[in-house]
């Protein structure tokens, strides 16, 4: 009598243990793969984040430099005032002739208290024309006067010049004196090369944020600019309290007479 136990072990192929052999050292390997994958990507997130943290330590120079001599820098009125500050520390500036702008740094904004938001990580880039000759490296730092510029930098590459007014921004005591002109930019720029410091016009320019720098940053993949601006992410760090520090002290300083 057939029953139905008899059929089942008749269709079932053999199992050669050959195979099981064959398939156990396949699935080692595989497991062998995809650890080393997911190691190499914890390192590479983790060397971004450190590139990160040296960039908002590389900015916060940037401040300390400029605030040695505040005579000759950002007028601390304007900045107690403003709403945002973009710093870009060592834009580097290639070619002969015409030549291109490249750089990266963080922006930062204040909320309803006038405190200083976490940095959101941005790139900067732009041409320029002149006589360059080799490359030199310029800080840039950009003073945001309302919401609605740093608003245009959230929703996509944003051109200065073009999407807002921008200014070579007064320096020292010449906020007093600076032209109404000047006092309807929307921004106010500057740079500083070789220890001078200055306003300077950059018109042209680009700022586009780096979703990827803040993703690595934060370790959150898919955040956006609005929500570290807006202090959804609960996140801190030593680099981003100094230079947070920093710029709530320059705002304060009062120039001599």
């Amino acid at each position: 009598m057939v029953t139905v136990m008899t059929v089942y072990h008749a269709a079932r192929p053999e199992i050669n243990p050959e195979m099981g052999v064959h398939a156990m050292k396949l699935y080692k390997i595989l497991s062998a793969i995809v650890s080393m994958v997911l190691m190499f990507s914890m390192s590479l997130s983790s060397a971004l984040a450190e590139n990160e943290a040296k960039k908002i330590n590389e900015a916060t120079g940037v401040v300390k430099e400029i605030m040695t001599i505040p005579e000759k820098g950002i007028p601390p009125a304007l900045l107690k005032n403003a709403y945002g500050i973009a710093i870009i520390p060592g834009v580097i500036k290639l070619g002969f002739i015409v030549g291109g702008r490249h750089g990266s740094g963080v922006l930062m904004v204040r909320d309803n208290e006038g405190k200083w938001s976490n940095p959101v990580f941005v790139n900067f880039t732009g041409g320029s024309v002149g006589w360059q000759i080799g490359a030199q490296s310029t800080d840039v730092i950009l003073v945001f006067k309302s919401r609605r510029s740093v608003e245009g930098i959230k929703k996509g590459k944003f051109t200065l010049g073009v999407d807002a007014a921008v200014a070579a921004g007064p320096v020292g005591r010449k906020l007093e004196a600076a032209t109404d002109v000047k006092l309807k930019a929307e921004i106010y720029s500057y740079s500083r090369s070789r220890g001078l410091f200055a306003g300077v016009s950059l018109e042209g320019a680009a700022l586009q944020i780096d979703d990827d720098a803040d993703a690595a940053f934060y370790g959150k993949p898919g955040i956006r600019a609005g929500e570290i601006m807006s202090g959804k992410v609960g996140i801190s760090s030593p680099e981003i309290r100094n230079l947070q520090k920093l710029l709530a002290e320059y705002a304060t300083i009062r120039l001599s007479p």
